[in-house]
Order: structure tokens, then sequence, then C-alpha cells
């Protein structure tokens, strides 16, 4: 997945993540572009080391599960750092 691939699954998985995670959610899109790519990277590579499985293609569903999940793991990482409540 190239570098543009990266942009769209940050920013869809970020906005995704902050529509299921509302109060810790840092404002904008430019907020869940960097929350979806940092939770994506991270879903990746929790995937990797509980499942076995990275991310591999853009329209493989472990890929988009795994960011998703990563972004949502990082937006209750940022809620607790921040003192903000779900």
């Amino acid at each position: 997945m190239g570098f543009l691939g990266w942009i769209v699954l940050g920013l869809i998985a970020g906005s995704i993540a902050k529509a299921i995670w509302k109060d810790a959610a840092p404002g904008g899109w430019l907020g869940s572009l960097v929350v979806g790519v940092i939770g994506a990277a991270l879903g990746g590579w929790l995937g990797s080391i509980i499942f076995n499985v990275g991310l591999e293609d853009f329209w493989s569903i472990q890929t988009w599960l795994l960011a998703i999940v990563g972004s949502i793991v990082v937006l209750v990482i940022y809620g607790f750092l921040t003192g903000r409540k779900s």
C-alpha cells in the first residue's frame, strides 16, 4: 500500500473511530487523519503480534478492521492522557 493509500485509510479509519468514540476525539479532519494513521500503524503492529496478520491490501477487510480498532485504541489512550472521559 502506497503513501496515498495510508493517508486515505488513516482519514477514513480515524473518522470512523471518532464517530464511535466521540468524547475523546481531537477536532477536525486533520485530527482524524493523525489518529487514523497512527491507529492504522498501531493496529497493524498489534495484529502482527497477536494474530500473526498485518495490514495487507487497501481493500482487505482485515486491514480496515485493524486500522479502525487501532484508531479506537489511540483515542482511548488520548482520552486517558488528556483526562477526557467517554
